[in-house]
């Protein structure tokens, strides 16, 4: 029985610990960070924003500022309530925003602390939006308001309709205009007698391109004035502000796209001219190479050509490595799955060609045979006329031109009867043969 009250006084204490610490993130210095995660929702009164309210789980922000736009606009179309009638009352821990009897809203410690401020500020910034929110709300219904809302939306569908007939007359007009101007200056673009696109189409293109900037035109004058009209009339006022957001956020989406854009695409053009500065120069130099102003003891002339080639796919492949981060989408999905797939797609279906493309530069360094060498590749005897990346072609006694792989001549025997002929002469032999019928002591 001694210890029962210690065994009891430390489970109290354990039960404690939890509570105390709840009670610590309560603290008004804790509050802000819980209430900044909290859902808002806005209160507006014919489109215009008066403030932003709070809520809980059992009421959500959205149905609570719908309740106080409700009560707000009872009493705006209540004309009989004066609108400086709006008094602040404080009621234990909350302080009510009064419309004589009626409640319009409650404003609470979280709610303040929601904005930073005393619980007695944030009631009276709130009457005070209120007081004005009733008294537009009733200007905007007058009748004399309305009827001059009306005019001026008569005004400006008359000015519309005249706007588009002289945006329609001014595109036929510039468009007659512009064909008598250049339409005898618009040629067909192609490569010698082949025509890759026809003057005609080019005509066509250029009208499509007219029409298309005469309809944006109209549009956006549609658009203007439906705002204009919208706005006139407290009822489709939040219509006009949606409006007036939708194209904002439009505008600004591409403006935040194309400036974020605007550094990579800099980049990039940066690293394109490095990379035609670079190679310029080193095609200058095995230019000189090939041309024998610039020698190696143990490289030759005819290598320069190829060496270039490999040393300008190094450079490019460099490059494209370091651009690629830059590349406006590289970062989105869809552009890592075309980049995956069409590595996959070269790499199973590029194997033959690789391999032709190494046994070529192999070929090459290893001295093979050059062009104008008389060889035999297997069965096939002829003079090397061309050694390309892939193939090579040997031409025939018989004039024929035969096309040989460069891996099949990498892997099989090749014989060059014209490599050492320059330094050792050339060896003629041929087989004679010698009948039964010929005496032995001729033979």
């Amino acid at each position: 029985m001694t210890l029962g009250f210690p065994i009891l006084a430390a489970l109290f204490m354990m039960l404690a610990a939890p509570l105390q610490a709840a009670s610590e993130d309560m603290r008004p210095e804790a509050a802000p960070i819980l209430e900044s995660v909290l859902e808002t929702a806005p209160v507006e009164i014919d489109g215009q924003l008066l403030f932003r309210v709070r809520g809980v789980s059992s009421f959500p922000a959205e149905q609570r500022a719908e309740a106080i736009r409700g009560r707000i606009e009872k009493i705006a179309a209540d004309l009989s309530f004066p609108s400086d009638g709006l008094s602040v009352e404080d009621v234990e821990n909350v302080t009510m925003i009064m419309a004589g009897e009626a409640t319009l809203m409650i404003v609470s410690e979280a709610d303040a602390r929601l904005e930073h401020t005393s619980r007695d500020h944030l009631a009276t910034l709130n009457l005070m939006r209120i007081h004005r929110a009733i008294d537009e709300y009733r200007q905007s219904r007058r009748r004399d308001v309305l009827l001059k809302a009306g005019l001026y939306g008569a005004g400006a569908t008359a000015l519309l309709a005249l706007v588009i007939a002289v945006l329609l007359v001014l595109n036929r007009w510039l468009d007659k205009a512009l064909s008598r101007r250049l339409k005898s200056r618009v040629h067909a673009i192609g490569i010698q007698s082949f025509e890759i696109l026809r003057s005609e189409t080019i005509w066509k293109a250029f009208h499509y391109l007219m029409r298309v900037i005469g309809v944006a035109t109209i549009v956006a004058s549609t658009y203007a004035y439906l705002h204009y009209v919208l706005a006139l009339f407290p009822w489709t006022r939040s219509i006009a502000n949606g409006l007036f957001a939708v194209a904002a956020g439009a505008v600004e989406h591409m403006g935040k796209s194309v400036g974020a854009m605007i550094p990579d695409i800099l980049i990039l053009a940066i690293i394109y001219y490095l990379s035609q500065l670079v190679l310029r120069r080193i095609q200058r130099f095995f230019d000189a190479v090939a041309q024998k102003r610039v020698t190696f003891a143990q490289f030759e002339p005819e290598w320069a050509l190829p060496t270039y080639k490999l040393v300008r796919v190094l450079i490019l492949a460099f490059a494209l490595v370091v651009a690629y981060p830059y590349i406006p989408g590289s970062e989105s999905a869809a552009f890592k799955g075309i980049s995956i797939f069409i590595g996959l797609v070269l790499s199973l279906g590029s194997s033959t060609a690789i391999s032709n493309l190494i046994a070529g530069y192999l070929m090459t360094y290893r001295r093979v045979f050059k062009v104008g060498d008389r060889v035999k590749v297997g069965d096939v005897t002829g003079e090397v006329i061309a050694i390309r990346l892939q193939v090579t072609h040997l031409r025939t006694v018989k004039n024929e031109e035969v096309t040989i792989p460069n891996s099949q001549i990498l892997n099989g025997d090749v014989t060059n009867f014209s490599s050492m002929a320059g330094t050792r002469g050339l060896i003629l032999h041929t087989t004679v043969g010698i009948g039964y019928e010929t005496p032995w002591r001729q033979v």
